[in-house]
């Protein structure tokens, strides 16, 4: 019995000394390897300053490139659709002429937007003039596809003038050739302008390396020729290279020496300009942010050396380990158990969409913008199901509840693009912005023509109104008010149609045949 004693006892004790073998030797290697790492860390920020900035350089200025020529795309169909427009209008002098140029400007934010006859007559908004002396495009008897150019006015300011031929395109009796805009450089340049306090530097230049932005690419080449810098920083071979890419419209990169420290910067051509957008970045701030960063994990690593050596001595066991190992799925049950209960707070359960409660909360959101005057162009639409209270109070509620959700099913159907609430039993709303407000009045009127067959078909009916933001409205309630008036005098409306609010025989016999009586506790109509 005593040898059994003896031999447990040194079992536990081989135990406890493998436990604190093995967290010393833990604490040892975690010791070891973070000096390891700290060395390693510091020997790689110089090589890791180059690569990182050639990476972060070249995709910022792709970046700018496609951000400007998604603009000048952007244009060009908005010249397309300013022609459409005016093919539609009957044009009978040069006034209306003029008059319709102004709308379709307006309209479609086109700048400096311009018509051209076969005889190279220039029609804005204001005045009639020669363009073939000041436009080289207009040298062409005849234009085939879209044109970029680049052009000088008054005195040194550059615009980028863009058109497009317009074959089918005639007015009081006379053929157009073409249509234009021209966009200043300066607007160009706001659009890729953000703040990186004075870190990052960008230029627009032209094929001979002139600036066209009159921005400053760092403090050696600042506003001056490209090329003319270029060729007093570096060697002859890197100079002709960056000279040939150039005029190929082709990317490149170059480092050079500014005196104080090595500058980095990277071009790319923006499509069918004939520009170059170059991108430059100082080393010392690369080198900044990385050291930065180095040195912030090696600190990290200590501490966890610190909290590791304490870790182990104190709390050492597997217990600990499933404890811990515990509470971290505990934790993660909570956490989903409290994002389920947010959702069934925001959600009705008959239909599926957002409840009064989530629409609540979207109105404060809506409402400290619109104090804010952050937001201008959003909609509301107010839908009410007619005949709910009938279909729950003569057929069941089971009845009322297949209503309410074939009135759902209709309204998210036409409604894709904004957000549907259900507000009351009968009552739904939509809250419409971007895309679904630019296409609201369409979709509004497709409904209703759907709703007034629906009518002749005896199914769902729904009374829809709808108004939008207008100046001096404080919040959104008064959108909602405007829009709730405009559905009751929809619901006359379709009752003057022959909407019913009683159903016929053939109605309950429908809906009977659809339920089978049963009733599931619908909700009755506001």
């Amino acid at each position: 019995m005593k040898d059994k004693k003896e031999k447990k006892k040194i079992t536990n004790r081989t135990i406890v000394l493998t436990a604190v073998i093995g967290s010393m030797l833990v604490v040892a290697m975690v010791t070891a390897n973070t000096l390891w790492a700290s060395r390693k860390t510091s020997a790689a920020t110089d090589e890791a300053v180059s690569a990182v900035s050639s990476f972060y350089l070249e995709a910022m200025a792709d970046r700018r490139a496609k951000t400007i020529t998604n603009h000048i795309n952007s244009n060009f169909e908005q010249m397309e659709k300013a022609v459409d427009l005016i093919k539609s209008e009957e044009i009978g002098s040069q006034e209306e002429l003029r008059h319709n140029i102004g709308w379709v400007k307006s309209l479609l934010n086109l700048n400096r937007f311009a018509l051209v006859d076969e005889d190279n007559i220039v029609y804005t908004q204001y005045t009639t003039y020669t363009g073939r002396s000041r436009h080289e495009f207009l040298e062409d008897v005849q234009l085939n596809d879209r044109i970029i150019t680049t052009v000088s006015v008054y005195g040194s300011s550059k615009q980028l003038c863009l058109a497009i031929p317009t074959p089918d395109l005639s007015i009081m009796g006379k053929p157009f050739k073409a249509c234009f805009v021209q966009l200043d450089i300066q607007d160009i340049v706001d659009l890729l302008a953000f703040d990186d306090q004075g870190r990052t530097h960008f230029a627009l230049y032209t094929k001979n390396g002139v600036n066209l932005s009159d921005t400053e690419l760092g403090p050696v080449i600042l506003k001056h020729n490209f090329l003319d810098v270029l060729h007093g920083v570096v060697s002859e071979d890197v100079w002709n290279e960056n000279l040939k890419n150039f005029e190929n419209g082709q990317g490149g990169s170059v480092t050079f020496d500014s005196g104080n420290s090595e500058e980095t910067l990277w071009y790319v051509p923006i499509q069918d300009t004939g520009w170059e957008i170059a991108v430059l970045i100082r080393d010392s701030v690369i080198r900044d942010q990385i050291g930065y960063i180095s040195e912030r994990n090696i600190r990290n690593s200590r501490y966890q050396i610190i909290f590791t050596l304490v870790a182990v001595l104190t709390l050492a066991t597997v217990l600990l380990l499933q404890l811990k190992r515990f509470s971290s799925e505990q934790l993660e049950e909570e956490k989903e158990t409290s994002r389920t209960f947010k959702d069934l707070a925001n959600k009705d359960s008959m239909t599926g969409v957002r409840n009064k409660h989530a629409y609540s909360e979207n109105e404060k959101v809506i409402n400290s913008r619109i104090q804010a005057g952050d937001v201008q162009n959003i909609g509301v639409v107010i839908g009410d199901i007619n005949g709910l209270k009938y279909a729950n109070d003569t057929y069941g509620h089971a009845a009322g509840d297949r209503l309410i959700k074939e009135a759902c099913s209709l309204i998210c159907e036409y409604f894709k693009q904004g957000a549907v609430f259900r507000i009351g039993g009968d009552e739904f709303a939509v809250i419409l912005q971007g895309k679904g407000y630019d296409s609201m009045q369409e979709v509004i009127d497709e409904l209703n023509r759907k709703v007034e067959e629906n009518i002749k078909e005896n199914t769902v009916v729904v009374s829809i109104g709808y108004s939008v933001l207008k100046e001096g409205d404080r919040q959104l309630k008064d959108v909602f008010e405007r829009a709730d008036k405009m559905m009751y005098e929809r619901k006359k409306e379709l009752k003057a149609m022959g909407a019913q609010t009683r159903m016929s025989g053939s109605d309950k016999e429908n809906i009977a045949n659809r339920d089978g009586g049963e009733a599931k506790g619908g909700v009755d109509e506001a």
